[in-house]
């Protein structure tokens, strides 16, 4: 299971999440992935992270967030098993920035799998479009930006699976298993 952090796990600022106090998660989305955890499915966060590259925050705050995540899910009864982030900015043309596949690559090595037919849960078209160039089955929810994405989906990701948000989504993938 492939998570987007910020619009999908946690509060979304256009300002940017510069600290774990600002990271604030979204109702239900700790319990969601304690539940998917639970029920043996591997919990990857797919992240952009900007914010490094532009300086708004360091590496030790970026960690701290990722601390406070992987508490809550832990006092939920789940775990965090990988977090990959891209820490440039559009600008620096990498191929770990969302819309490109390369997060998505990062995380099908780290648990030596392919992603074929593994839910990639987003809010943004980028979310849904690196999910599908690496195989993974993209599913949209409408926090965060979802609302805005549900309306800018293309033909290619028309049927993609679409939820309110990551504890409905969850409830539907486990009355799938």
């Amino acid at each position: 299971m492939i998570l987007d952090r910020d619009g999908v796990i946690n509060c979304d600022s256009k300002d940017f999440i510069k600290t774990a106090e600002e990271w604030i998660p979204l109702p239900g989305s700790i319990d969601a992935i304690a539940d998917l955890s639970r029920a043996g499915y591997a919990i990857a966060v797919a992240s952009n992270q900007s914010g490094l590259a532009r300086g708004l925050f360091e590496q030790s705050a970026l960690d701290e967030m990722h601390e406070k995540l992987r508490n809550l899910v832990a006092k939920a009864g789940g775990r965090i098993d990988h977090i990959a982030i891209c820490p440039h900015v559009p600008n620096d043309q990498c191929d770990c920035r969302k819309p490109e596949p390369g997060l998505y690559r990062q995380i099908a090595e780290y648990f030596a799998v392919d992603l074929a037919g593994v839910p990639a849960i987003g809010d943004s078209l980028r979310d849904l479009e690196a999910a599908a160039s690496a195989g993974a089955t993209p599913v949209l929810v409408r926090t965060g930006n979802g609302q805005k994405t549900e309306t800018q989906l293309g033909a290619a990701l028309e049927s993609a699976a679409r939820f309110d948000d990551l504890a409905a989504a969850a409830r539907s993938i486990l009355q799938e298993t």
